[in-house]
């Protein structure tokens, strides 16, 4: 079996593929173009997010077995393609799931108790503590859209907190000891702090908008960990003038590139980038990073570790 690695990874990943016979290439420069002329001579593929592997990219890899996706999302593969192709589907949500939890409380503890705004000032000789002034997050209901890995991890890291957690999913019966499963009307009655957890979909693209954000009984704040086109930026700028939004946490943006590689182009920094976003920079209530939620020194090792176990038990298991 041969397998073209397209992005690197931890090193246990090839390690473990050639303990089990794989013969391993590694391309991790060529231009898309370059690698359909020679996919068809792999049985694997393993990517991030490097390019997407569309139906014409599929089409072309005519010996392909499996697709392994050092990651959650699947949106910049053909899913529905490969899978009438038979290739087996390998993403790593269990690999990078504590990671996305913890960074998402991270970011809801420091947005309540204003910390990056505080140590900023700090910095710069200013000592002002009644404008730093916490938030507690006791009695606050935590509402979380989207409970699959990522939705359980958080709400897993809630606990201990005397805080009240409902979750919305497009599927039925997903609640467990830590959330409790609620239709949308009641989700917007009782939120208090929004989380997103939701793969990028047609139906997620956008889903949370100014009408959206309106049907909330109560101001929220908002978490995304999930996948910047959920979020229309520039409503969620006017939320947040207005205090419809009283705060919010982006490990994710809307304007990343789909390789999530990159936001900024030719070194413009953020001067080429959309009024909104500029508009968002200057705001001290909103807490950013550049898509890491899931990327800890832990995690790196653990995605890798889970998609060699999928590989194994799909390919090697007796």
């Amino acid at each position: 079996m041969k397998v073209l690695h397209l992005d690197e990874n931890h090193p246990l990943l090839m390690e473990q593929l050639n303990a089990l016979g794989i013969e391993n290439h590694e391309d991790y420069t060529s231009p898309k173009e370059d690698v359909e002329k020679r996919v068809a001579a792999y049985d694997g593929i393993v990517i991030r997010s490097r390019f997407p592997l569309d139906q014409a990219f599929l089409e072309k890899a005519t010996n392909l077995k499996f697709i392994a996706r050092l990651g959650a999302g699947m949106e910049n593969i053909d899913v529905r393609f490969a899978r009438q192709q038979d290739i087996f589907l390998a993403p790593a949500p269990e690999g990078n799931r504590n990671a996305v939890g913890e960074h998402a409380l991270g970011m809801l503890l420091s947005l309540f108790n204003k910390l990056n705004k505080a140590d900023r000032e700090v910095r710069n000789g200013i000592w002002d503590r009644e404008g730093n002034r916490g938030t507690e997050l006791r009695g606050k209901t935590v509402g979380i859209i989207g409970y699959g890995n990522m939705g359980k991890a958080f709400a897993e890291k809630l606990r201990g907190f005397d805080v009240s957690v409902i979750c919305y999913d497009i599927q039925g019966g997903v609640e467990d000891a830590n959330a409790r499963q609620v239709g949308i009307m009641e989700l917007h009655q009782k939120t208090e702090v929004l989380s997103l957890h939701v793969p990028q979909t047609e139906e997620t693209k956008g889903m949370v908008n100014a009408a959206f954000i309106e049907k909330f009984h109560h101001p929220i704040w908002l978490l995304n960990t999930a996948r910047g086109s959920c979020v229309n930026t520039a409503d969620l700028v006017q939320c947040l003038k207005t205090g419809k939004v009283l705060g919010a946490g982006l490990d994710v943006l809307e304007y990343e590139k789909a390789s999530f590689q990159d936001m900024f182009q030719d070194g413009q920094g953020t001067a080429q980038m959309p009024a909104a976003f500029q508009e968002l920079l200057k705001m001290e209530n909103v807490l950013l990073s550049p898509h890491v939620a899931g990327w800890s020194v832990e995690s790196k090792v653990n995605l890798a570790q889970t998609v060699v176990n999928k590989i194994k038990e799909e390919f090697f298991s007796p």
